[in-house]
């Protein structure tokens, strides 16, 4: 198998880049090659020129499962859950002893990664009754599970305290209020922490950064948050849990966002809590033994994205966490971290049929003279042109990944039932839904000669789609099918129009 073959066709600089094309996409030099940070290790083409998979190629897979499919290397996963796990535990031996490592359920959740999840190590992090079902289903002990969430029913709660979980993430003072009675009620202890909210903004989408005020999520560190002069919500909580009977104040919870690479917004929020951590101990006499710092690592979508390496992030936070620590001359707590989407995100690809093809014309301004597009679009400089993009339909959309409709989302695409030494043609990658915002992929160089029936492969697809699909317009959301050592099988089984015609009541 070989990961980049050339294109003796097409060399580099055969193209001009589109001006419809955003700036950071570049016309491949080889359209049949791979950005390998965007794909899960053992994604290749086999000689034939077909992408495969520890050998298995996507012909084989589509036969066997169908399209949408959602195809995962058990493999990478594994790896992906260890290379965090080592290095964190590396970065804060000398610091806290090491690091708890819960891998964010919400990113892609089911009873098979659960157990891939605890045989590495590492524990899970649920934010709901459904997820914790889950992780009962797959047999994790309590203790290694966390339950969030902003608005926990009284029902989820009682499940948490059923299952004995090792904690419950706080959201906020009347939260607490009802996790203490219920814990109280029960003659138990809740072990809680709580969330709050350093203000800290990540650089990512507006919707996605959960750190700042104005959002549902966390108990503000602001002054004068509460009703009790100068006490933000987030002391006021630290006082009222250290008098409730029914909790044990494990420590302190925040998340900063998601999709982040640079380490500044994680390096501050740190601070920040442990300045927070050292104020209650003080005031109040108050230890707090754990401090977890979230998760919100990003990913590579798009040859644009450059992800940072796991040890990169640990020793950078390590760093912050250790010199904070003896400038406040306090005990380190013991550090936890919430990976997800930097685990299971690059693990999978999306694999599609193609369906219908049209080519549409743009109005844009013209490039001026001596652009780097000046032969596409002539010397027309002041002067609007009409310019192509194709449209390439598949048989999925936003059901199975609604992430670009949500937060304007780039990703990837790779012809993958074979190889093309056609010229690239911007195109855009859309679904079958009655939506004009059904767009899987919006800017994306792809062989001129696509066309019905061939295969597309969309990396990246591991987090947040899945987890996110949907049944519009009566879809079926695909299977998920899990390859090691050559083999696949199914671990969530795809949906068929019999289910969801089963919970159809009539009338």
């Amino acid at each position: 198998m070989t990961q980049n073959p050339v294109n003796p066709v097409n060399p580099a600089g055969a193209a001009a880049a589109s001006p419809l094309a955003p700036d950071w996409l570049q016309v491949p030099a080889d359209l049949n090659a791979l950005h390998e940070p965007l794909w899960a290790a053992g994604v290749g083409r086999n000689d034939g020129g077909e992408l495969a998979i520890d050998g298995i190629p996507v012909s084989e897979l589509q036969r066997e499962y169908g399209t949408p499919l959602f195809v995962m290397s058990e493999t990478d996963f594994r790896a992906r859950a260890r290379a965090f796990t080592d290095a964190f535990n590396d970065a804060f031996a000398d610091i806290c002893g090491g690091v708890d490592v819960y891998y964010a359920g919400k990113s892609f959740l089911c009873t098979t990664v659960v157990r891939w999840v605890e045989e590495e190590g590492l524990r899970l992090d649920t934010a709901s009754g459904g997820e914790l079902a889950v992780a009962a289903r797959a047999g994790i002990p309590g203790a290694e599970v966390a339950l969030h969430g902003n608005n926990k029913s009284g029902a989820e709660i009682h499940r948490a305290l059923d299952m004995q979980l090792g904690r419950i993430v706080v959201d906020s003072l009347p939260e607490l209020e009802r996790v203490a009675a219920i814990a109280a009620g029960r003659g138990e202890t809740a072990r809680v922490m709580l969330r709050l909210t350093p203000g800290v903004h990540a650089h990512t989408h507006e919707f996605i950064a959960t750190a700042h005020e104005d959002q549902k999520f966390g108990l503000s560190m602001a002054p004068d948050s509460t009703e009790q002069a100068g006490l933000s919500a987030a002391e006021e909580a630290v006082a009222a849990a250290a008098g409730y009977p029914g909790v044990e104040l494990l420590g302190l919870h925040c998340h900063i966002g998601s999709q982040i690479f640079e380490p500044d917004g994680f390096a501050v929020a740190a601070e920040k809590l442990l300045d927070f951590l050292a104020a209650m101990q003080a005031k109040y006499s108050i230890v707090l033994p754990e401090l977890d710092l979230g998760g919100g690592y990003g990913i590579a979508y798009t040859p644009a994205d450059t992800p940072r390496p796991a040890a990169e992030i640990a020793q950078a936070m390590a760093a912050v966490v250790r010199t904070k620590c003896a400038e406040l001359g306090i005990t380190a707590p013991r550090i936890s971290i919430e990976p997800g989407r930097a685990i299971v995100g690059s693990t999978t690809f999306t694999l599609y049929e193609v369906g219908t093809l049209k080519t549409v014309r743009v109005d844009a301004p013209a490039a001026p003279a001596g652009d780097t597009a000046e032969d596409t679009v002539g010397d027309m400089a002041g002067e609007n042109v009409t310019l192509p993009r194709r449209y390439v339909s598949v048989d999925g959309g936003m059901s199975d990944n609604p992430r670009p409709v949500l937060y304007d989302a780039d990703y990837s695409a790779v012809l993958a039932s074979r190889t093309s030494a056609a010229t690239p043609q911007l195109s855009r990658v859309v679904g079958k839904h009655c939506e004009s915002g059904d767009i899987v992929v919006r800017d994306v160089y792809l062989p001129e000669d696509v066309a019905a029936g061939d295969l597309l492969a969309v990396p990246g697809t591991g987090a947040y789609c899945w987890a996110l699909s949907s049944n519009y317009n009566y879809l079926a959301r695909p299977g998920v099918v899990a390859v090691r050592d050559g083999s696949s099988r199914l671990i969530v089984r795809g949906e068929t129009e019999q289910d969801l015609l089963n919970r159809d009541m009539g009338v």
